[in-house]
């Protein structure tokens, strides 16, 4: 994806507050062997690709100054109850530069599974997406889980996802992450109507 932004001349508090009234949207482009540069974006254009999924979790083609740099997106800062985002960061990327990003999890294959096709069983997603490391060139916008050959009973860790060359999900320590876990149906239990007592009947018949 490519977007396009401007330099921003003016900083502090008072300038991003202006620079936002007028429909820009502050922002700073670090990294690299270059330093830090301040910049401005559309805000609308900004808002609607951040609803994009590509944007978050892909390397974007920065346009400043007629000059396109390869760039991810870091930080967004939305205000607290306005559709307004408040500052965004980027990073400059380069086919050495090796980071560590979050990425979505796509879940495929549940509707074919044993669990689900023959025991009608439910998937339930505990982790919608995971920490990965690579280099910037082989960041993938997702990792894929197949879940066709899951069955009743079972749980899906990281373990058992299949990754793209050069990726690596990060565990922070731990041994395994569960990212999803099969749940048997849980079956009506229908109770009998219960039985009057026979001084209650008897009470009942002598109103009549």
């Amino acid at each position: 994806m490519q977007f396009v932004a401007f330099e921003r001349s003016k900083q502090g508090t008072g300038a991003s507050r202006r620079l936002r009234i007028t429909g820009r949207a502050p922002g700073i482009v670090f990294g690299g062997n270059t330093a830090p540069a301040t910049i401005e974006l559309d805000h609308n254009a900004l808002w609607h690709a951040l609803k994009k999924e590509a944007f978050h979790a892909s390397i974007l083609d920065m346009e400043l100054n007629g000059k396109v740099e390869k760039v991810l997106l870091r930080d967004v800062q939305y205000h607290p109850y306005k559709p307004l985002v408040l500052h965004v960061d980027f990073q400059r990327v380069d086919e050495k530069t090796r980071l560590r990003k979050k990425v979505p999890l796509h879940f495929t294959g549940a509707e074919e599974s044993p669990a689900v096709k023959l025991d009608k069983c439910l998937v339930n997603h505990v982790a919608n997406e995971i920490e990965i490391e690579c280099l910037a060139t082989a960041l993938p916008e997702f990792i894929s889980v197949d879940l066709s050959q899951v069955t009743k009973g079972a749980t899906v860790h990281s373990g058992d996802i299949k990754l793209p060359k050069g990726v690596k999900i990060v565990t922070h320590g731990r041994k395994d992450i569960t990212v999803a876990t099969v749940v048997e149906p849980v079956e009506e239990v229908v109770a009998a109507p219960v039985a009057a007592p026979a001084d209650d009947k008897k009470k009942a018949k002598g109103k009549k």
